[in-house]
């Protein structure tokens, strides 16, 4: 079979056995064209099927000459890997020669954090005056408050809030439960936004129990959280990508600078690995980097000249 057949095949695999969409599809193809590009560059081109792990390590450095950066590069080698895994299902190959093939490192990036002058800043171009202007105050409390991602503060309920205990329970991924202890001014924020807001809503039914609704008596949307976000960042011309998500970030990153156990903040975050934790410790020492850089005299001598 020639390469067009093989590829033609990988595709009906990938569409109808691993019922990817056509996105995905289209991104796996588009990895092994570019091998076979790389195989036909001149005209004593080795046949896809019979190459070795050398000739992989080749096109690797091939695709490097494009200044192709290692994100692409990993996942290129991922489809590679995934057309090989297909070969060898089909039996059209016995010995998958991309099974050593390394993925090139990929520099984990750090997330971008606010500090608590630009949260304040943030907080302080809300209009406390208007109905959505309270539950805004409330969303944003309780994102930084909690360190919640968007999905759990959608799904955030009035009879999952232990105000008594300060807890709040939350539903996060894989439907798996975790208590996240909640601050005074969170709760202070909700009391006000359920109390005096909520209360003159014309909730519409199943949404009784959701914390956070919209004038027309339903839960929120993403998009509607992301917007609220953005539109505050942008009066509060705060010059950084910020998204609901960087409220989470900064509330770790604020707790492991003020000294939390990194277990404790895994739990807050509900973590599965605390590997994925661990990012906030990288944060913490550029903190510590900076304060250094600052205030050092040795540092401010040096800048002074």
């Amino acid at each position: 079979m020639d390469s067009a057949g093989l590829i033609k095949g990988f595709k009906r695999y990938l569409a109808l056995e691993r019922s990817l969409s056509k996105n995905s599809v289209e991104a796996y193809i588009s990895d092994v064209k570019k091998l076979h590009q790389f195989l036909n560059q001149d005209e004593s081109s080795t046949s896809i099927l019979k190459l070795k792990l050398d000739d992989l390590r080749s096109f690797l450095v091939w695709l490097n000459e494009f200044n192709i950066s290692n994100t692409t590069q990993a996942r290129i080698v991922s489809g590679i890997k995934s057309f090989y895994n297909y070969l060898i299902l089909e039996e059209i190959i016995t010995v998958d020669p991309s099974e050593l093939l390394e993925t090139p490192r990929i520099g984990r990036k750090l997330p971008v954090t606010l500090s608590i002058d630009e949260i304040d800043k943030i907080e302080s171009v809300i209009d406390l005056s208007t109905l959505e202007g309270s539950r805004n105050k409330a969303i944003i409390e309780t994102l930084y408050g909690c360190g919640l991602r968007v999905t759990e503060l959608l799904e955030l309920k009035l009879s999952n809030l232990f105000v008594d205990e300060g807890f709040v329970r939350v539903i996060g991924k894989g439907d798996k439960e975790r208590l996240v202890p909640i601050g005074q001014s969170a709760l202070k924020f909700i009391s006000i936004y359920v109390n005096e807001v909520r209360v003159h809503v014309n909730i519409k039914p199943k949404n009784e129990d959701f914390v956070f609704l919209n004038k027309r008596g339903t839960k929120l949307s993403r998009i509607m959280i992301f917007n609220i976000v953005k539109d505050l960042v942008e009066k509060a011309g705060i010059g950084k990508v910020v998204s609901p998500h960087t409220f989470r970030h900064s509330f770790a990153t604020h707790l492991v600078e003020g000294g939390a156990d990194l277990r404790a903040v895994q739990e807050m975050l509900g973590h599965e690995s605390i590997t994925t934790t661990e990012i906030y410790t990288h944060l913490d020492r550029q903190y510590l980097r900076a304060t250094i850089t600052d205030f050092h005299p040795r540092q401010i001598q040096e800048r002074n000249g």
